[in-house]
This record gives C-alpha cells, sequence and structure tokens, in this order.
C-alpha cells in the first residue's frame, strides 16, 4: 500500500503571536492524526521573519517533548534577510530538513527572490551540514534548475521535491498547471528519483488534493501558512482539521498516512527517541 507523507504547516504568515507551547501542542494533534512532519519559519514573538533561532529552538523543543515528528525548517520566505541569515537553520542540529528555494517568482506584490548565488550558497550548506533538502518548485524552469544542482553538488537521491501552486504571480492550482509541472520534473528525472508533493496557497476545496494524489503524488502540505479553509466558505481555527480530512481522503484512495518513523527511513535520517535524535 502506498504510503502519503503529509505534512502540516501551522503558522500563519499573518499571525502576530508566535506561542511555542501553543504551535506543540497543535503539532502534536496533527501528528496524532496522520502528520509526519512540521514546516516551521524562523520567525519572532511577533511573527517577522528572523536569522536570530532562539524562539524556533523553544518551539521545536516543545514539539520534541510531546512527538517524534519529522521537523522541516524553512529557509525561505519573503523578506529582506540575506542569504548568510536565511540559511541559519541549516546549522542548527534539530533541523532534520530544510526548504530549498532554487529560483525568483512574483508571489502577489512581492517578489519572492533567490539569485541563483544565492541558491548555490543555500545548496553548499545543505549538502555540508546533511541536511534532507525539500525543494520548492513555482515555475517550470526551476525543474531544470534543480536537476543542474543536484548534478553539480550531488545532492542525495530520492530528491524531496514540493509543487507549490496558487499564489498570485505564479503556476496557477488547476489540472492542466498540475501535469505541466509534473511533465517538467520528469523531462528532467527518472520517476525513482524524486518524490513530488503538493502544496496549494490559498486552497478553497480539495478538488486538486484529490489531482494530484492521482497524479502519483507522495506528499500532501497543508495547515494555516497556506489556507484554514476546510470546506467550500468554511475556514477552522484547528490546523487538526486540516490533517483529518487528508488523511481520509488519502485512505479513502487506497493508500495510508506515513508515520514519522517510515518518513526517517525513507529519507535516511536519524531515529528520534526519548526527544532526542539519534544517529
Amino acid at each position: 500500500m502506498k504510503k502519503i507523507m503529509i505534512c502540516v504547516a501551522p503558522v500563519s504568515g499573518a499571525d502576530a503571536v508566535i506561542n511555542p507551547r501553543i504551535i506543540a501542542e497543535d503539532v502534536k494533534r496533527c501528528y496524532e492524526l496522520g502528520a509526519c512532519m512540521v514546516h516551521l519559519h524562523v520567525r519572532d514573538l511577533n511573527g517577522h521573519l528572523t536569522p536570530d533561532l532562539t524562539l524556533l529552538e523553544k518551539t521545536v523543543a516543545c514539539i520534541r517533548k510531546q512527538c517524534d515528528i519529522v521537523v522541516e525548517i524553512s529557509t525561505g520566505g519573503v523578506s529582506d534577510l540575506s542569504i548568510a541569515q536565511r540559511i541559519q537553520p541549516v546549522y542548527a542540529p534539530w533541523a532534520e530538513c530544510v526548504s530549498l528555494n532554487v529560483g525568483s517568482v512574483n508571489l502577489g506584490d512581492a517578489v519572492y527572490q533567490n539569485p541563483i548565488a544565492d541558491v548555490k550558497t543555500c545548496v553548499q550548506e545543505i549538502v555540508r551540514q546533511h541536511k534532507v533538502p525539500e525543494t520548492e518548485l513555482f515555475e517550470v524552469g526551476m525543474a531544470k534548475t534543480l536537476r543542474d544542482l543536484a548534478d553539480a553538488y550531488s545532492i542525495p537521491k530520492p530528491l524531496l521535491v514540493a509543487l507549490v501552486f496558487g499564489h498570485a504571480g505564479e503556476m496557477p492550482a488547476t489540472r492542466a498547471g498540475l501535469r505541466h509541472l509534473v511533465m517538467a520534473l520528469y523531462d528532467n528525472f527518472d520517476p525513482e528519483e524524486v518524490i513530488w508533493g503538493y502544496t496549494q496557497a490559498g486552497r478553497k476545496d480539495w478538488e486538486m488534493v484529490r489531482y494530484a494524489l492521482s497524479c502519483g503524488a507522495g506528499t500532501l502540505r497543508l495547515g494555516f501558512e497556506d489556507s484554514d479553509c476546510l470546506d467550500p466558505g468554511v475556514p477552522t481555527d484547528a490546523n487538526a482539521d486540516l490533517i483529518a480530512r487528508a488523511a481520509g481522503i488519502v485512505r479513502s484512495m487506497g493508500m495510508e498516512p506515513m508515520t514519522a518513523a517510515e518518513c526517517r527511513d525513507l529519507l535516511h535520517l536519524p531515529a528520534v527517541s526519548g526527544g532526542v535524535l539519534h544517529g
């Protein structure tokens, strides 16, 4: 039976208060309902992106006391931070996976700037620190860039790739858009080299989630960072509701949510016991 990696991105970019204890409790509920990975950004108490890992480290420590979910930290986000500041999570021993952005793109009124020199710096440090990157692809040209980077820096396989849709200015969240980006990915990689997933900003329903799974998606990302929509026109105040719905959809399609242990085995990550990484 195929296993699907469900990732929760629990913190909205609009959140003005970051509370490690509340986030950890939220993540634990998501973990119990089928999430095997959590995606977090480095934020200060007021939700602003920062290179200071202090608050995030407290958050991860709170999470680790409650569950062994795989921890992924973003190196991105629209900000004025330098690449040296953005890659600070790469050096954190408690960060198991990190996001990798391989090109610039318009996101609404903002420009998400990832010039190739910065991208190469990020890749070099990810490989040097033996972290697992999850590459976010917003446009088809980024698939070829990832191929070039994977060859140049010997990024370990399988490559974890998040196909991102729905932001104004990038690939739309449509069936044609998904097919287009998957085709670009497979034009550059053999299927066994990559595990691709689906992320949709501003999601209003579950149609494209189901379609992505039917097309071979191996991962799904849900959570308030992307959308709080439980049903059309119906928001929820709990990330756990989104994970429960996603897990139900996965099971209805003859698959199962992946456990954290299975995720670590797939990505060759150390085991966790007693809240501590081993290996």
